[in-house]
Formats: structure tokens, sequence, C-alpha cells
């Protein structure tokens, strides 16, 4: 029978243990995000921020589990090590080296690839450190207080040193959740984040609701609206084109091998959450600019470039699309797949070993990436249109939705995997005492 439900932490202590190292280090960078940068006046900086839910700043703001609003010493979140990961992603495309070390260096590889990943953080969160307190220095909150209380060098210095180390210390903690608990360590610490925002999300609109700005009608359909999108959400990333592949017989010495049928499957969504989050950043960055300076053309742009102009979702839309092409491309190699399936004597059926299997391959991957370009635009657009139409808070836009649910499906198919494996250990360890 199988093992399910709360047992499972008691029959598998090992589970257990995984699962509050997990949350331990969950309770550890939660409670970092409260702990705020020297020399800077929160109120002023709550001020400010109340202004910037449609910057950039938000979208950071969200993927910071609420540090960067705090300016605690994880405002930067893990964004900086995400970016590196994309650089040196898009760097194995175009650099010998790096793709050699990736494909035939092995673990010692993809070790090397890591420990410039981290070097990458650490020079990205310089970067960002530095001009965020150049930012903070000249800007001022709506009432005209200055963010700063004595700036100078040695403000930037301080912040430049505590958002870098609190930056390499959250790229550790993700390390550690990775390698001691369950799960993707720096997926589940951006999940973290944008789920501790919600209660207050749900507040605010209960308290538009009473105030008149909602009405209780608006609000259920807006809750039925995000069942369906969630229910939808896991539909289309379990979804996926599964191609037969045939493996003929072949003997080698006495034993004969092969004559098996098995599938190749594609996701429909391979790019996952990254060509949204790349699209806002890019289509934010004007209004993002506009907080900072007062040039009239610049401040003409951002007001054009609101989520809720037709121009602003057509580009949206565009960018997502563009995105979800490239990012797949990076992800999958169907020149690759098609040369070890003809290695190991396997073929689609109706469709010729090697040069045409990689064209097949690559022709339903771009029809299926279509659709599930389409599929995560869609996603995204209609709840910020709900966002700019009926103010609803932006926790409940597309790409967090997204996030959560992908994230949360790991999670899951994890702990089943785990559970799966240890299930079958413990068969197979009583099959041998019967023997």
């Amino acid at each position: 029978m199988a093992m399910s439900g709360v047992e499972n932490l008691a029959r598998l202590p090992e589970l257990k243990k995984k699962l509050l190292w997990t949350f331990a280090l969950l309770a550890v960078y939660r409670m970092g995000i409260h702990i705020p940068i020297p020399g800077v006046d929160s109120a002023a900086l709550s001020e400010f921020f109340a202004q910037a839910q449609n910057t950039l700043f938000g979208i950071f703001d969200m993927f910071s589990g609420g540090g960067l609003s705090n300016m605690s010493i994880f405002a930067l979140g893990i964004m900086p090590y995400i970016s590196a990961s994309i650089i040196l992603q898009l760097l194995t495309v175009v650099s010998p080296e790096l793709k050699r070390l990736q494909k035939e260096e092995g673990e010692a590889g993809r070790k090397k690839i890591t420990q410039y990943t981290r070097y990458g953080t650490v020079l990205i969160t310089i970067v960002q450190g530095f001009a965020i307190a150049t930012g903070l220095e000249s800007a001022a909150s709506p009432t005209g207080a200055p963010m700063v209380l004595i700036p100078g060098w040695g403000f930037k210095i301080m912040t430049i040193l505590t958002l870098t180390a609190g930056t390499v210390f959250l790229m550790w903690l993700g390390e550690q959740m990775t390698e001691k608990g369950i799960g993707n360590g720096i997926s589940i610490i951006i999940y973290a984040g944008i789920i501790a925002g919600l209660p207050s999300a749900v507040v605010n609109t209960v308290q538009l609701m009473t105030v008149g700005e909602i009405s209780l009608f608006v609000l259920l359909l807006i809750g039925a609206f995000m069942v369906a999108t969630l229910a939808f959400i896991v539909f289309m990333e379990r979804g996926q084109r599964r191609i037969p592949i045939h493996y003929a017989k072949r003997q080698q010495g006495r034993r004969m091998f092969g004559g098996q049928t098995t599938h190749l499957p594609l996701k429909i969504n391979t790019a996952g959450v990254i060509p949204p989050i790349f699209a806002s950043s890019i289509l934010m960055f004007p209004a993002t600019l506009a907080q900072f300076s007062n040039v009239q053309w610049l401040q003409d742009v951002a007001s054009f470039m609101s989520p809720d102009s037709i121009i602003y979702n057509i580009l949206f839309i565009g960018i997502i699309i563009f995105f979800c092409y490239f990012y797949t491309a990076i992800m999958f190699d169907p020149k690759g797949i098609a040369e070890n399936i003809q290695k190991q004597g396997g073929f689609i059926p109706g469709i010729r070993p090697g040069a045409r299997t990689r064209e097949y391959i690559d022709k339903v991957l771009a029809r299926i990436t279509l659709w599930g370009a389409f599929y995560v635009a869609l996603v995204c657009v209609i709840p910020m249109l709900l966002i700019s139409n009926f103010g609803v808070p932006f926790y409940f836009g597309g790409t967090s939705l997204l996030i959560v649910v992908g994230v949360a499906m790991d999670f899951m198919g994890q702990i089943e995997s785990y559970l799966i494996s240890r299930q079958y250990e413990g068969l197979m360890g009583k099959a041998g005492k019967g023997r």
C-alpha cells in the first residue's frame, strides 16, 4: 500500500529532517527581510514606495519579498544570482570554453560554472548596490523628505557592503536549501517572498471593498477568476507533447537489448517564468527612470507606457513571445537529443535518424513553444488589466501566479519522487530478506 499524508513524516525521519531544514532556512530569510540598512529614513522610504508600485521597484520588491521596500540587508533578494545565471547561460551559447565546461568536463565543469556564477553575482550586487545608494541620496519622498539621513561616501560604502553580504548570504541559503532540504532553494526563496506578501494584499483588497472602491460582486468575480487562472496554469504546466521513440533490438554477446518503446516529453512552457520577468523589467524601465527624473519627455513616455495602455500590452505580448523562443533555444538542444537517440539505436516512427530527427524535433518544439508563449502572455496580460481597471494589488499579477504554481508543483513533485524512491528501497529490502 502506498504511503500517504502526514504519516510519511513519522515513517521517514529523513524527509521530516529535510522539511524542517527547509523551513528553518526560510525563517532565517524572513527575519533578515526586517533588518534595515543603516542610515535610511524608513518613513520617507515608505512614502516613496507607495508611489512606485507600478514601476520596476514594485516588481523587484515582489521578488525580494518586501526587502526592497524595507531597504533591508536582503533588499536585492536573489535576483542578482538569477541574473548572473542567465548571463552565464547566454555566454555558454557564444563561448566555446564555457560550452566545453558544461558538456565535456562533467561535474568539475559544472562546479566551475557555478563558481563563475557566484563571482558574477557579487559583481552585479556591487553595481546595483552603488546604484541604489546613489539613487537613495538623490531621491526624496513625495512630501520632500530626504531618503538618506547622512549622505556621502560613507553611506555608499556601507550600503554596498551590506547589500553584497546580504545577497551572498541569501545565495548560500538557497544552495544549502537545495543540498540539505527539498526542492530548488533559489525558487523556494522567491516563492516564499511572494507568498509573504499575499496576506497584506488580501487585506488591502478587503479594505477597498469596505470603503466602496470595489463592490462585493467584483470581488467575488476576481476570486473566481483567480481560481480559474490557477487551474488553467496547472493544466498548462503539466501539458506536454510526447514524441514516441522506438529502440530496435540488438544483441551484445548472449544478451538481447532494445525492443522498447518510450517517448520524448516536450513541455508546452519550456521557458518557465523567465520571459514575463524580462518583459516586465524592460517595459517598466521608463516608469522607473521617471521616478528619479523631472524631465518632461520622460514623464510623458512613462505615462504613455502605463500597464493599462494598448501599446504596453502589445509590446508586452511581443517581448514575451520573443523570450519564450529565445530561452527555449538555450535550454533545449534538438541536435544533441537527436544524436543521443541515434547513438542508443532509437528512432522516431516515420522519421529517419540523424538530421531528419533533429529537424522534426525542432519543428514540433517551435509549434508547441508558440502555444506556450500565447499561454504565458494570456496569463500575464489579463490579470494586469484587472489590476489597472479594478485596483487589485500587484501580488495578484500573472507573473506571481506562474511562479507560485510552478514552484509549488515542483516542490510537491520532488517530495513525491522522494517517497517513491524510499518506498521502492523498502520493498527491495524486504525482497532481499525474503530471499
